[in-house]
């Protein structure tokens, strides 16, 4: 049997017009998806009565399962328990669950249980109360249409507690027994979704319908996402999840269990195992890599400094970069680079680095260093490789992807990955002034 369907509407002239972003959706989305419920439909609709009976009345027709979010509070904005009785054709009334839940909310405030409250225990007749044990309004659901109906407040932390406490594990209860659901998250880092499709479609072209291949696209990080639904497809996962990391190739960074870790957690992890310090000499990245490396907790066992040399002047002062070396070749360059990898190393005492100089744009290029071009090193100070790329990004965007670039490469060293990386295949770049030899091939950017 496949998953029920489950649809979200979110209700509030405010979400309309933009005075409040949603954020409630994400949230269920996530917190059902972990139960291998995917979300197929969400509609956002105004403080508007017809629109809402019209909505709710079509979302039940066509789902197994629809929230509504919002419009449960004391206001006359406040309509969803009166589209909802509308749309089942119920009467309302009042709810005595719903009025001794408001009742004793009011008390241990020391406030009044005014006609404006005791509008939130007018609920349609028969519905179920959900408890709300952090607000004012209660939840409440309805079977209407063969769809579970539940109505929850818009006030996110409200709405997290009903969802975790009540509503989530009733899913789970009613879900059919022959439904098993599994979900495998994998990161992966160098393929975009539409070459990693391709290569699917190319070396994968028999995939199977009980596995549920998806794609979430992210910066730096793509996540690769694999649901089954019946015990078939849970039987045939392994052998399908193995063909796929073998696409994949290096890559894949990892399985997700638990929270998603970045590149930096990666390589920060790996850099821990072997007892190994890094650090890094960035000029176009304005000190980005070392940031990321600092927001992991612990980072310090592994990261003791970095330099951010963006002038000329401070490549020399900081880094003992010859001045000789930038005035022949420009500070976006092999030679330059280098020269700040090793000196990072020999200032810092570390074991390893990676050092950034580019053209982050919009201005600087030239005919020979267009805006995007940077060259990048990384290593050991006997052992300092170079790569020269061309990202055509806005100027965050190329920060962004400089960084992640570096993270992996050196990540790829330290676990001895030797297969070239897809953004090298596809954005490796050969400045006019270094390579003389015009007939040079990808295998030769990499030192």
């Amino acid at each position: 049997m496949s998953a029920p369907k489950v649809q979200l509407l979110l209700t509030g002239n405010e979400l309309m017009t933009g005075d409040i972003v949603d954020s409630n959706s994400a949230m269920m989305a996530q917190m059902l998806k972990d139960l291998g419920l995917e979300v197929n439909r969400k509609v956002t609709v105004a403080d508007d009565l017809a629109l809402l009976v019209s909505e709710i009345t079509y979302m039940a027709s066509t789902s197994d399962i629809l929230i509504i979010n919002g419009g449960l509070g004391p206001t006359v904005d406040d309509l969803t328990a009166k589209a909802l009785a509308l749309a089942i054709d119920e009467q309302l009334s009042q709810h005595p669950q719903a009025l001794t839940h408001l009742t004793n909310w009011c008390q241990q405030r020391g406030t009044e249980l005014n006609a404006p409250n005791l509008k939130q225990a007018i609920l349609p007749k028969n519905c179920q109360v959900i408890a709300n044990r952090t607000g004012s309004a209660v939840g409440f659901s309805v079977r209407f249409k063969d769809c579970d109906i539940y109505c929850t407040p818009g006030v996110p932390h409200e709405l997290k507690t009903m969802l975790k406490e009540q509503i989530t594990p009733t899913i789970t209860k009613s879900l059919p027994s022959d439904l098993v659901t599994e979900v495998t998250r994998l990161q992966v880092f160098g393929l975009g979704e539409s070459s990693l499709q391709k290569l699917i479609d190319e070396q994968l072209p028999t995939w199977p319908v009980e596995i549920e291949l998806g794609f979430r696209a992210g910066m730096p990080l793509l996540e690769v996402k694999l649901t089954t639904n019946t015990h078939k497809g849970l039987e045939l996962k392994a052998l399908w999840l193995k063909k796929l990391a073998d696409v994949l190739g290096e890559h894949l960074i990892a399985e997700i269990t638990g929270k998603p870790k970045s590149l930096a957690e990666h390589l920060l992890n790996t850099l821990q195992l072997q007892g190994l310090k890094i650090t890094t000499a960035e000029s176009c990245t304005g000190g980005l890599i070392a940031s990321k490396l600092t927001e992991v907790s612990g980072s310090s066992l592994s990261f003791e400094a970095g330099f951010v040399t963006y002038s000329n002047e401070m490549k020399t002062a900081m880094l003992d970069v010859p001045t000789n070396i930038i005035e022949q070749n420009g500070a976006v360059s092999e030679a330059v680079v280098i020269a700040m990898a090793k000196g990072a190393i020999i200032k810092s005492n570390a074991d390893l680095v990676i050092a950034v100089s580019g053209v982050a744009g919009p201005n600087g290029g030239t005919d020979d260093k267009p805006v995007g071009t940077v060259w990048i090193a990384w290593g050991r100070l006997n052992n300092i490789k170079t790569l020269c790329l061309l990202l055509p990004y806005n100027r965050l965007q190329f920060q962004h992807f400089v960084t992640a670039i570096g993270l992996d490469l050196l990540r790829r060293l330290l676990q001895n990955l030797t297969s070239t990386p897809n953004y090298v295949i596809e954005r490796a770049f050969q400045p006019r002034q270094r390579f003389k030899d015009k007939a040079q091939n990808i295998n030769n950017i990499i030192d």
